[in-house]
Order: structure tokens, then C-alpha cells, then sequence
């Protein structure tokens, strides 16, 4: 297993094609747009090297018998999506935002099942070239991009009837060595610094879109592979400063891209599905519901920081000890724990797939991954209101080395003597930002 610094090493040596603001990005690891998301990617390898967090991050292969990162995991029992839920509230307490490896996990946990049911169907060698795959993907400890979100075009329109056959991802050609893939995946977190990425089907498939129902992986600066990495709300105080960024080591969400692949060639050796269109709804499905359970883990871990934030700010600003402020921070602390209870209720309540394969009880998953989506926004409304109107009027951090007015900035931004007006600030942007 890798530490995050290793990690982080080993993205140096990829040669990714990945374009932000008009120019190719000669250096994804330091770039300052990007190096937040990489920091907060580093923290799933920390975390499996810590022995602070036991065997929470840590897992012993069930092809192997090695110590391997969850992250790298198949899960084989009710205890190991137990503590892939734990393991995500755990990183998310600490990085505070999206540490990007688990759509790349999921789709390896969904692809170990999908391959052993298309083999028994078809009598396809799918499987054990995907189990030779995951082993080496372990024993290296590589982060893997789940690229699932196809453009997807005029949506009334199958993907064989859009007007640009390009609009999902497709197979092109079929060649002795291997396939040819074309078309593009959306929104994909965590793909610059991802060392290969996972492509599968966004969507069940009918006959006439056989060519679409492909599954393969491919090395993440792989010829053909183009990234554009995507704008952010305030992106532009990763270079203008740290105090505004409000989470200047792990950054705001998952620093997403839009992947493009250009004629990518594809060896067998990593071609998992290939016109079984019958599977690409399951693997959807199956795919959904462990990425459903994740929600209600990391979404909760961030908001814990966010909750700490905001009691820290009412402590600042002396409104900590009034009725109201208590029941709004005991509202925002039950609103989370509800997220979490749904990730922990569908992992409790899985079953066992023909594979082996623990798979978490669909229903509860996407009801964790409803009462999330519906008490995020809550729980960041209740924040702002606890936090009061600065939050929207704050100046900028570069005003307190302004000779003229840095004094005054702190004399007004200071609540308790003693505070420091620039403790106020940081959390301010902290809870902005989040």
C-alpha cells in the first residue's frame, strides 16, 4: 500500500494531456487549481497506513490474501460495507470536502459481480481477466477513475438514434489485439489525478445500441485520453491567496473534468463487457446503490466539519449560549445523523451476490442517498443563518496587509478580545465555501 506522499509521487510520472484555461497543465500535482483535490485524494492512502484507524481503511484481499487500501476492495460481508460507510465519514471529517476515489471503488466492487453473471450467461472469459486486472490495481494501489456519466445528447433519443453517434461512449472498432473506444464521460471526479480510469455504461441499453454497451479500463494518460479540467465557484483564490479559499489544503468538492477518448485502443486484457446490452442495467443498478451508500457517509463527515464550524463561530460572536442557536446546531447534528444512519442501515441490511460479493439493500441506499440530497442544503441554510450576514461581505484576506486599512479591518472584524479578527475570517470562509 501506498502512503499520500507516495501517492502523490507517482502521479509525477504519469503523462496525462489535461487542459484548464485555454493551456495544457504541464504539472497536475502542483498546479494550484488541482493540488487541493490531489491533497485530499492522499488522505485515503493515509488513512490505510495509519494504525490509528485500524483495519477501517485497511482490507485483506479476498483473491490474494494481501493487505490492501478498502478503497481497492471487494466487499464480502455485512462488516466490510460497515466499515466502507464508517471509512467515509472518516475522511470526510477529515479532508471536509470529496476525496474522489470512490466512484473509481465502486465500479471496481460492480464489475466483479457484472463480469461473473455475464460469464455464466455467455461462457465469456470476462471475469477472471477482470480478477487479474483488480489484483494488480491492489497490489499497486491506484486510484481509479469511475467514468459512468456519458454526455448524453438530445435525452428523449436512445444512444444509438442521437444525431452525433459520439454523445456515449461507443466502441469504433474491433481489432485482433483489441477494441477501439470513442466518446466522452462528464463530470468525472477526481480524473486528473486518477492513474487510470474504469468506463462503463450510464444507462440501461437495447439491442440497437450494442456498440455502447462496453466496459473497459485504460492507464489515465493513455494516447487518446484528453481531459478538460472544469471551472469552480471561486476558483480563483487557489492563486490569489489561502484564507479565502476557505479549505485551502483539500479544496471545494471533487475537481471535476470532462474525460475524452479519442480513438482509445483497449487490449482484451481490459475489456469487461462488449455488447451484452441485457447487463448494462444491472451494472447501473448495482453501481447506484454502493455509490448511494457512500453518501450518507462522506456527505455526514463533511457536514461534521461544517456543524464544528459554525458552533466555533457562535462561540466567537457570543450567540453560542442562546435557545434558538443550540436548537439550530441540535437540528443540524440530527439532520446528519440521519444521512448516516441511512449509509449504515442499507450495509447492515445487504445480501450476497452469486460472486461472493456483499451488495448493500438497494432501497436503503438510495433512501440515504434521498434524505442526503434533501438535508445537505438544510444543514448549510441553517449554517448561514447561524453565522450571520459577513459571510456574503467579507473583504478580501489581501486587506490585512493593506498598510491603510489592515488595522481597521481587524478592529471591525473582531468580535471577542480574545479572538483574533482573522480567526473569524478563516471560519467565515471555511462555512462560505462549504
Amino acid at each position: 500500500m501506498m502512503t499520500g506522499s507516495q501517492y502523490i509521487e507517482s502521479l509525477r510520472a504519469l503523462k496525462t494531456e489535461v487542459y484548464f484555461m485555454g493551456e495544457r497543465i504541464a504539472d497536475v500535482v502542483d498546479h494550484p487549481a488541482i493540488r487541493p483535490h490531489v491533497n485530499a485524494a492522499a488522505v485515503t492512502y493515509d488513512l490505510a497506513t495509519d494504525p490509528a484507524h485500524g483495519d477501517l481503511a485497511r482490507a485483506t484481499s479476498h483473491l490474494t490474501g494481501r493487505p490492501i487500501n478498502r478503497w481497492t476492495h471487494v466487499p464480502r460481508t455485512r462488516e466490510d460495507l460497515v466499515r466502507k460507510a464508517k471509512m467515509m465519514r472518516v475522511a470526510g471529517r477529515i479532508t471536509g470536502t470529496c476525496f474522489q476515489r470512490c466512484v473509481g471503488m465502486d465500479a471496481l466492487i460492480t464489475l466483479h459481480s457484472v463480469t461473473h453473471d455475464i460469464d455464466r450467461k455467455h461462457g465469456t472469459a470476462y471475469h477472471e481477466r477482470f480478477k487479474k486486472f483488480l489484483v494488480e490495481t491492489q497490489d499497486r494501489d491506484l486510484m481509479s477513475g469511475g467514468a459512468m456519466t456519458d454526455p448524453k445528447g438530445d435525452r428523449s433519443k436512445r444512444p444509438h438514434e442521437q444525431h452525433d453517434p459520439d454523445l456515449f461512449v461507443r466502441v469504433v472498432e474491433r481489432r485482433e489485439d483489441g477494441i477501439v473506444a470513442r466518446g466522452a464521460k462528464m463530470h468525472q471526479t477526481g480524473a486528473v489525478n486518477s492513474h487510470q480510469f474504469i468506463v462503463l455504461p450510464g444507462q440501461a441499453l437495447g439491442p440497437e445500441d450494442r456498440d455502447y454497451a462496453v466496459a473497459f479500463a485504460v492507464p489515465a494518460d493513455a494516447p487518446g485520453v484528453i481531459q478538460v479540467f472544469g471551472r469552480q465557484v471561486n476558483d480563483s483564490r487557489k492563486w490569489e491567496g489561502t484564507i479565502d479559499q476557505g479549505n485551502a489544503t483539500y479544496g471545494v468538492v471533487g475537481g471535476e473534468a470532462l474525460v475524452i477518448f479519442d480513438d482509445v485502443f483497449v487490449p482484451w486484457e481490459r475489456v469487461f463487457m462488449l455488447g451484452e446490452v441485457e447487463f448494462a442495467g444491472t451494472l447501473v443498478e448495482r453501481f447506484t446503490s454502493y455509490h448511494r451508500q457512500n453518501y450518507g457517509g462522506c456527505k455526514s463527515g463533511n457536514l461534521d466539519v461544517l456543524i464544528g464550524a459554525t458552533a466555533a463561530i457562535t462561540d466567537i460572536q457570543g450567540t453560542a449560549k442562546a435557545a434558538h442557536v443550540r436548537d439550530k446546531l441540535a437540528e443540524m447534528a440530527h439532520l446528519v445523523e440521519t444521512m448516516y444512519s441511512g449509509a449504515l442501515a442499507c450495509s447492515h441490511e445487504c445480501s450476497t451476490l452469486a460472486c461472493g460479493t456483499a451488495i448493500v439493500d438497494p432501497l436503503l441506499a438510495n433512501s440515504a442517498k434521498f434524505n442526503t440530497a434533501r438535508y445537505y442544503p438544510e444543514v448549510t441554510r441553517l449554517a448561514q443563518d447561524l453565522a450571520g450576514g459577513f459571510l456574503a461581505t467579507m473583504p478580501s484576506e489581501r486587506e490585512l496587509a493593506n498598510p491603510r486599512v489592515a488595522g481597521f479591518v481587524r478592529k471591525y472584524y473582531q468580535t471577542r478580545a480574545d479572538v483574533p479578527a482573522e480567526d473569524r475570517l478563516r471560519l467565515g470562509r471555511l462555512i462560505e465555501n462549504m
